[in-house]
């Protein structure tokens, strides 16, 4: 029984739907229609074969990103205005979904879901939210395969200077090996350098990796910034020269099968972790230089 003068409170109602729920459950399942077929093509096409692999990690990575990010979207943009630009922005998106769904051109099917989740952020949470998840939109442009005429002219001269470096320094390591073009010769095997071992997808993931990196991190210093961002590229290439050579010294020393089998796909692990340590050591080096030149100014402007 309650007290005189006070009136009960009303009942929960344990039906009634989150307020988030009607406004955005539409545009989830929308979305999950666009994407579900979409990712069922890319894991049993492109993304089952080496060049694309790292487009599943590449989509990981983002969402986790966006997922870290939210509640601090969802604070900062809550009176935020509809940004106008989502609409005209969805209706293109969807156009380039149809066609590239139907005529089965991946590279903008890929491209339409990206610019989808853009517009209806910008439709829902306006242009700061745009801002706020501006990486990750953009990291996700690295799951876009690039047309295979740009891939065959680029991937050549790239697949020649891995080579030249491996033959070299293998070479100068005192082994027996030759090169002819991208066929490497080391002992009695042969080798064809092929475009997944160095070619121009392969560095793109790396690239993807180290700007990954880069804003993981998000350093003040401008010239840890800047110096970080240019060297990706060398360190991208370093990275490729390693795993040619440890496929190289895997045939050589265990045979064609432990070469072209299960150590092949090591290597691809290699790649990744050669690339991951050239990053962080060339950081921690940038980090001790950074340092140095604070504790000099310091000191010169100490009274």
């Amino acid at each position: 029984m309650d007290a005189p003068g006070h009136t009960a409170p009303p009942p929960a109602d344990r039906s009634a739907l989150p307020a988030w729920l009607p406004t955005w459950l539409p545009l989830v399942l929308g979305g999950l229609a666009m994407l579900a077929p979409s990712l069922v093509g890319l894991f049993r096409g492109i993304w089952s074969t080496e060049e694309q692999a790292h487009g599943p990690i590449i989509l990981a990575l983002s969402l986790w990103l966006i997922y870290r990010k939210w509640p601090e979207v969802l604070a900062r943009t809550a009176d935020a205005p509809p940004s106008h630009s989502g609409w005209p922005l969805l209706a293109v998106s969807l156009l380039l979904y149809v066609l590239g769904r139907s005529q089965q051109i991946l590279s903008l099917e890929i491209l339409a879901l990206i610019a989808t989740g853009l517009a209806l952020l910008l439709i829902k949470r306006g242009a700061p939210a745009a801002r706020m998840l501006w990486f990750p939109f953009f990291f996700m442009l690295f799951m876009v395969p690039l047309p295979l005429p740009l891939v065959t002219t680029l991937t050549m001269p790239m697949k020649m200077a891995v080579s030249y470096v491996t033959e070299h320094l293998l070479f100068w390591a005192g082994y027996p090996i030759a090169r002819t073009g991208v066929i490497l010769q080391i002992g009695q095997y042969q080798l064809l350098v092929a475009d997944a071992c160095a070619g121009l997808q392969t560095l793109l993931t790396l690239e993807a990796l180290g700007l990954f990196y880069l804003n993981l991190v998000r350093h003040t210093s401008p010239f840890r910034n800047i110096v970080l961002a240019l060297l990706i590229v060398p360190i991208s290439f370093t990275a490729n020269v390693i795993r040619v050579m440890v496929l190289t010294l895997i045939t050589y020393y265990f045979g064609d099968a432990a070469g072209q089998g299960f150590l092949h796909g090591f290597a691809g692990m290699v790649l990744f972790v050669s690339a991951l340590l050239l990053i962080l050591s060339i950081d921690s080096l940038l980090q001790w230089i950074v340092r140095r030149r604070q504790r000099k100014t310091t000191a010169g402007v100490a009274p």
